[in-house]
């Protein structure tokens, strides 16, 4: 596949009779009228989501971690080494990292997925695109057979979760380096200066700041020709985690299979899925309100609005999780809490 040359089926909506059956149900209970709040909301969009009022609680929710190094790390634009991801990914299959420790907390199962991790693989990964990615820069991410290959890997994923019976997904990062090329995307795709764009990542200094400012306004100088073309942004600037991300969000839609989205290089592929097929966004939820000004604009340029306003930075899927447990309530508000007339009122 080249550049700019992806044949996809439109996305369909979620159910409008769904949505308008849930707006009806909630006038109907013994609550004053917008009482619930966003809790509403989410039942809403859960309804419509699952083409059913009452919506069912989410009985099989997916966090799905993928990772993957950045040559960028080499310009010193991160707190950790570049060795930090490997280690990262150990504490997630170790059930020490933030998101693993609060997954069965909120009835989660967590999965994490190398798609090009800078380390000598121990046996063959049919989702592993390569080793790290080019420095952003100077040089590309990833050749376009590798764009496509991760790009493809994501739709894929997507495709194995829904398959196997998730019914809610929640698609994470790990990988330093990561949000350096997704600001950099964002800033291509909404025509931001890379100072605006430019947040604290992993916990970076002031000087590491202008170093990330820096590779940030380098690597923007060369998708200057790309803006209009989603894939070969993830060729240029991108990196194999940013395509399969992109992938997997675009697939989800497709598949009719509610998303809850945290994190700014979650957000920045679908940000790029939605730019690929119009209409995406209608079946994701931004989690959490970001620290980082990349996400803030992302989240502006899809026009959602964050369910949480967390302070959470990392992209684990930590504040996807926290949603959940939301949702479920949700759903068992709308299916459960009694009417006006069920108790005499109207």
């Amino acid at each position: 596949m080249l550049d700019g040359d992806v044949d996809l089926p439109a996305v369909t909506a979620p159910d409008v009779d769904a949505r308008r059956a849930a707006v009806a149900r909630f006038a109907e209970l013994a609550v004053a009228d917008g009482a619930l709040g966003r809790l509403a909301e989410l039942g809403v969009w859960l309804a419509a989501a699952q083409g059913a009022c009452p919506p069912r609680p989410p009985a099989r929710p997916r966090v799905v971690v993928i990772a993957a190094d950045h040559g960028i790390a080499a310009a010193g634009v991160s707190a950790h080494a570049g060795d930090a991801t490997v280690r990262q990914v150990a504490a997630v299959r170790e059930s020490t990292a933030p998101v693993a420790v609060l997954a069965p907390v909120a009835g989660v199962s967590v999965r994490v997925v190398d798609v090009g991790l800078d380390h000598d693989a121990d046996t063959v990964d049919r989702y592993r695109v390569r080793r790290g990615s080019g420095r952003i820069d100077r040089e590309d991410a990833l050749t376009a057979e590798e764009a496509d290959r991760a790009f493809r890997i994501g739709r894929s994923l997507a495709d194995e979760e829904v398959d196997a019976g998730a019914d809610l997904l929640l698609p994470a990062s790990i990988g330093v380096g990561a949000t350096t090329a997704a600001s950099v995307l964002v800033a291509a795709l909404t025509g931001t200066e890379p100072v605006a764009v430019v947040g604290r990542g992993s916990g970076i200094d002031d000087n590491a700041w202008m170093r990330k400012a820096a590779a940030v306004r380098d690597a923007l100088r060369r998708t200057r020709e790309h803006t209009r073309d989603p894939l070969a942004l993830l060729r240029v600037a991108g990196g194999s985690d940013l395509a399969a991300l992109t992938g997997f969000c675009l697939q989800a839609a497709l598949r009719r299979t509610p998303v809850v989205l945290d994190g700014l290089v979650v957000g920045t592929g679908a940000l790029l899925a939605e730019e690929l097929a119009p209409g995406a966004r209608e079946w994701w939820l931004v989690a959490q309100r970001s620290p980082e000004p990349a996400m803030t604009l992302a989240v502006e340029h899809l026009g959602l609005t964050p369910v949480l306003d967390l302070g959470i930075r990392v992209g684990d899927g930590t504040g996807a999780t926290t949603v959940v447990p939301l949702l479920q309530m949700a759903a068992r508000l709308l299916a459960e809490t009694a009417t006006a007339a069920d108790l005499g009122l109207t």
